[in-house]
């Protein structure tokens, strides 16, 4: 087959892993800049054009769209679905799992567990807020933020209260969500692919340190998931619509709690600390449908 994998940079790990998969099952792979490929659309014949010629019989596609470039990569994910090549993430997938208030949006009306969160158009009513998610501590999150980036945790009512006002004053938009004191900072990150769990580990965060990212200093080990845990990860990716992703979430007392599905999660953490072969698991994916 011929695969296409749409990377900002062929060296990451994750697009490097995927790379050699690719190639250990016989397959042509070619790491594309999906920022320097050209949208050519025109009657019965999508093309894309990259680096001076047209791309042609492209069986797959693997996007690892980075959330800057949300907008134009999802185009060229698009348009290689209208020439009919298969993807591992669905373009209307990628944008439904982008938009963090449209993702909590439909993850709760498919009645999946979520952290009980509050939106609102800059309301002046900030002790209403606090007061929605059940008081202080709580979590503020920018619907902009990665990696834990703009992720703020708040301990008393004048320290949210504080934080919630100046986010309102730069008319930046940010959720509010209940803190899961039980979670003690740590999540799980279930990586699915195909409708099934196929690695999953706990992050903790440094001391200190709520948030659980590892590119915020946390570590990683391996985990098994309760069959609750598995089943609200497996559905959460199916309510997305997303064939590959990382699922993030809490333990609570009142079971798992989805935080985030990731349609382009890393590899380097879960393949570390679960030591499986996530890329080829990918790669075999592809095989399946194509």
């Amino acid at each position: 087959m011929n695969i296409k994998i749409l990377s900002r940079n062929k060296d990451l790990y994750s697009t490097r892993r995927l790379v050699e998969a690719a190639k250990k099952r016989k397959h042509e792979v070619e790491v594309i800049d999906p920022l320097k490929c050209d949208i050519v659309i025109e009657k019965r014949k999508p093309n894309v054009y990259f680096k001076g010629h047209y791309i042609t019989d492209v069986d797959a596609i693997i996007p690892r769209i980075g959330s800057s470039v949300t907008f134009y990569g999802t185009a060229v994910v698009r348009q290689f679905e209208m020439m009919g090549a298969f993807t591992t993430t669905d373009s209307e997938a990628l944008v439904r799992s982008r938009d963090k208030l449209r993702s909590l949006q439909v993850l709760s009306k498919a009645k999946i567990g979520l952290p009980k969160t509050v939106f609102t158009n800059y309301s002046r009513d900030v002790e209403g807020v606090i007061n929605q998610v059940g008081g202080t501590p709580l979590v503020i999150k920018l619907l902009e933020g990665t990696q834990g980036l703009g992720v703020v945790l708040a301990e008393t009512k004048n320290a949210a209260r504080s934080v919630i006002e100046a986010f309102n004053g730069l008319q930046a938009r940010v959720i509010v969500q209940e803190f899961i004191k039980e979670a003690k900072g740590a999540d799980i990150r279930a990586f699915v692919v195909d409708g099934h769990v196929v690695g999953a580990m706990k992050r903790q965060g440094k001391e200190g340190e709520f948030r659980s990212n590892l590119h915020r200093g946390g570590s990683a080990e391996v985990i098994q998931l309760s069959d609750e845990e598995e089943v609200a990860a497996v559905r959460a990716c199916k309510a997305l619509g997303l064939g590959v992703a990382g699922v993030d979430m809490l333990q609570s007392a009142r079971g798992p709690l989805i935080l985030e599905v990731n349609s382009s999660p890393g590899l380097e953490g879960i393949e570390k600390a679960t030591g499986k072969d996530i890329a080829k698991t990918i790669i075999r994916y592809i095989e399946k449908n194509v």
